[in-house]
């Protein structure tokens, strides 16, 4: 335990100084719809997960001048993790892409860096906890700003066959103060059909708005998800269908995540 304390002091340094600095990330495109469960890689192996999201009822005006318009677009990522120790994973989304959208066709959107930073052995242990940082460099028609970063950190409970896990995540454009901080949480509540096999899910994303000012609840982003995940020795799936339940969010959105290890 004192090695992970010891571990954790370089991520509650970035924590402080991320809550002291960033302000508020626009709304913005989709490209990872998951639930981070502070499960890394194993140290030293490599692991390749493709993102791909497809809002067949969604948004039809953009959400800043330019922006890439959420209806009918096809949108994801390519995420590179590397077990670098127990309690640490390397990432990197390349491309950050979008295979269509009205208007535009397909482009490159960007890319993105992070590391996390997690209790080892997370799956073992009834009690998990997390934090991982990333940032992103992004195009215009993908973000508003160049330049945003995201803290996720997480926490959760494994009480077998089901799992509660929370993301309280803020997002920053580094424009403003610590109230402009936009609070973009997430939820998942998992039941284990076959211990570590088969699971379905309820999941739920938020855009609530700055933290100086929540946006009023119907202009807040809300979508309820239905998930399914699967995982073997050749692949792993997840996948779902989420509904929006305020105005200000897409109506329909679909996803499926394929990972599997490369060594």
């Amino acid at each position: 335990m004192k090695i992970l304390q010891r571990s954790f002091i370089p991520a509650l340094a970035l924590i402080a100084v991320a809550l002291a600095v960033v302000p508020k990330a626009a709304l913005a495109q989709t490209d990872e719809i998951q639930v981070y469960d502070a499960e890394i890689e194993d140290l030293g192996k490599f692991n390749v997960m493709v993102h791909t999201n497809f809002t067949p009822d969604g948004r039809k005006t953009p959400d800043f001048p330019g922006a890439i318009i959420a209806n009918h677009s096809v949108n994801g990522a390519v995420e590179w993790a590397w077990g670098v120790a127990s309690w640490f994973e390397q990432g990197l989304y390349f491309p950050v892409y979008t295979a269509y959208s009205q208007g535009r066709g397909g482009s490159l959107d960007g890319f993105k860096i992070r590391e996390l930073f997690v209790r080892p052995h997370a799956h073992d242990h009834m009690f998990f906890y997390g934090v991982n940082f990333e940032f992103s460099v992004n195009y215009h028609y993908w973000e508003s700003k160049h330049i945003t970063s995201e803290v996720r950190p997480i926490v959760g409970l494994h009480l077998y066959p089901v799992d509660f896990i929370f993301n309280p995540i803020v997002d920053t454009n580094y424009t403003g103060g610590f109230g402009n901080l936009e609070f973009v949480p997430a939820e998942r509540i998992a039941y284990n059909i076959i211990k570590d096999k088969w699971a379905v899910a309820v999941e739920e994303y938020e855009d609530d708005g700055p933290l100086r000012h929540f946006l009023p609840g119907n202009d807040q982003f809300h979508e309820v998800w239905a998930v399914m995940d699967h995982n073997s020795k050749i692949l792993d799936i997840e996948t779902g269908i989420g509904f929006g339940v305020t105005a200000g969010a897409d109506k329909v959105t679909l996803k499926l995540m394929l990972s599997r290890d490369l060594n």
